[in-house]
């Protein structure tokens, strides 16, 4: 009922288009596109201790929806007005606004003029909202000196006159941040876990100070807690003019530990994936820590950029390439989620996607398992590399397409690593067939996001590359795809090694020429998506706001 009233009260706010101006745009048959799936994830085994600062997270978690809020969409004036009310309204009705006017899924709002994407300038909030890609670079190009600090991940461009100003974020946002990092002490002063102590005191004092090294290397270090929980800024794919500046968001999970040990084996593999990769040498990558710890969870809360838009199954953090090279990267199977998913929209849409004898191969064991390798791929290829004789890194050479292109690696190595792990006899060997129809079936579940999303990009990118080699074959008779099984190995290794191979030379025009040619979606794959109206979109989880 509150999401109706809080409406009546948005839609005051903001200006209402003209019918002439703008067509009819149904919010409603947008909306049920997305599946609601309540969430209820076991909890009865955490002691009162441990729900105490699970709360706290929770509410800490909260506040990282508030900055997002601002971060994705106050250069819109109409929402600036509308985020104007929500300084009158309590934490449950910003969220509220957030989760029903501010997404959660704004790619499927793209014909409504005012909640659609196409009212978000590239820079979301993070530039001045008339600020240029093109004057950007210019900017930055006669003022070097400033340059560190205005592109830098933690923090926010102004304008004071002709200049350009970097704000921290820790001052930008010091109305959320503070509680947040007051609501992380609590807990920290709560828990009696050394490191999970040790981590929420250090995030707690990044809130206020933007230096985040010392805690996420101490993130890496968390154990011996169900608690894993991962809140900041961190991913830049809200940052469409230059791919920069991090969101915040937030997951609150709850370890499994038999499932985490089960998949822990895989880690010890990664040296050899690496050395495994079909590239040529110079593209490897060995100088990152390879301790990559492996954690299965059941998601109890989100936060931030984990919100709206496409719902993650798992994540691979931190993205700071020091860290990475410190100690590797966490990897965390989403598993309440990925089941939702899988269920709901990648079970029933592979009888529309591939011939039947294929369709009846996808698992959702090969699903968990292409995610897993996705992440573990996270932390392979290139990472800090040479260009032009100076010492830079694959993300600052690409820019805004840097984290599109590294999804569309990290799906491709994963299918290639766990090839690579039948042949070792870590996997059954008979099962090659159940993860091609399912890495396949998987490309056009990401594919539905459309083509201007990043997973959604980059999956295009894989299945045209793939139809280009072979390894994917239309049967006009049945209407449905073929993974061609001779074909498809070859296939892959040679689209693992051409994303590398743009990676490792950091190569901004060849990676948009790239996307040029095979992120596109052809009469085939159209005919395909357009058969799957009646399967949603994606899930909408819905958490408990207390345990």
């Amino acid at each position: 009922m509150r999401n109706i009233l809080l409406a009546s009260v948005l839609l005051a706010t903001v200006a209402a288009p003209t019918a002439a101006a703008e067509p009819a745009y149904d919010l409603a048959a947008s909306r049920a596109k997305i599946a609601k799936i309540e969430m209820k994830p076991d909890t009865s085994y955490l002691t009162a201790e441990e729900r105490q600062v699970v709360n706290l997270l929770i509410d800490a978690a909260n506040k990282m929806s508030a900055i997002y809020l601002r971060q994705n969409y106050a250069a819109n004036p109409e929402v600036r007005r509308a985020i104007s009310v929500s300084r009158r309204a309590d934490q449950a009705q910003l969220l509220d606004m957030f989760d029903l006017y501010f997404g959660p899924w704004d790619e499927l709002a793209d014909g409504h003029p005012f909640w659609g994407s196409k009212m978000k300038p590239s820079g979301a909030g993070f530039y001045p909202e008339d600020l240029t890609k093109e004057q950007f670079e210019a900017y930055l190009a006669a003022h070097p000196d400033e340059k560190p600090a205005l592109i830098g991940p933690y923090t926010v461009v102004r304008r004071e006159g002709a200049k350009l100003v970097a704000v921290p974020y820790s001052k930008a946002y010091a109305e959320w941040l503070e509680p947040a990092a007051q609501d992380l002490e609590k807990a920290a002063a709560i828990t009696t876990n050394p490191s999970l102590k040790r981590f929420l005191t250090l995030r707690a004092k990044a809130f206020r100070t933007d230096d985040y090294y010392e805690s996420e290397l101490a993130w890496m270090d968390l154990k011996d807690t169900p608690i894993e929980v991962a809140i900041g800024p961190y991913e830049t794919y809200t940052d469409e003019l230059y791919g920069a500046k991090t969101a915040f968001e937030a997951f609150v999970t709850l370890r499994n530990p038999k499932a985490s040990a089960a998949l822990d084996k895989y880690k010890r593999y990664l040296r050899d994936m690496e050395a495994n990769l079909p590239v040529e040498e110079k593209y490897k990558n060995f100088q990152r820590g390879f301790e990559s710890p492996i954690a299965v969870v059941d998601q109890v809360h989100g936060g931030g950029d984990n919100v709206p838009g496409v719902q993650t199954v798992a994540f691979n953090l931190p993205n700071d390439e020091r860290v990475r090279e410190a100690k590797g990267a966490k990897k965390v199977i989403l598993a309440n989620v990925l089941g939702a998913k899988y269920e709901r929209i990648l079970k029933p849409m592979a009888a529309l996607v591939l011939v039947p004898d294929q369709a009846r191969l996808v698992t959702d064991k090969y699903m968990e398992n292409e995610t897993l390798f996705h992440e573990l791929s996270h932390s392979l290829g290139p990472g800090t590399i040479v260009k032009d004789g100076r010492k830079t890194s694959v993300d600052k050479e690409l820019k805004e397409l840097a984290s599109g292109l590294e999804e569309a690696k990290a799906d491709v190595m994963g299918a290639w690593n766990i090839l690579f792990m039948m042949d070792k006899g870590e996997l059954p060997a008979n099962e090659r067939s159940q993860l091609k129809a399912t890495y396949v079936a998987g490309l056009f579940r990401a594919m539905r996001f459309g083509i201007g999303e990043a997973h959604g990009k980059g999956a295009a990118a894989q299945y045209r590359f793939l139809r280009e080699h072979g390894a994917i074959t239309w049967d006009a008779g049945a209407r449905r795809f073929r993974v061609d099984e001779t074909k498809i190995k070859d296939g892959i290794a040679a689209l693992v090694a051409a994303i590398v191979k743009l990676q490792g030379d950091g190569d901004y025009e060849g990676v948009k020429a790239f996307y040029a040619k095979y992120a596109v979606l052809d009469p085939e794959a159209q005919a395909v998506i357009a058969t799957m109206s009646n399967i949603p979109v994606d899930i909408q989880p819905i958490y408990p706001e207390k345990l």
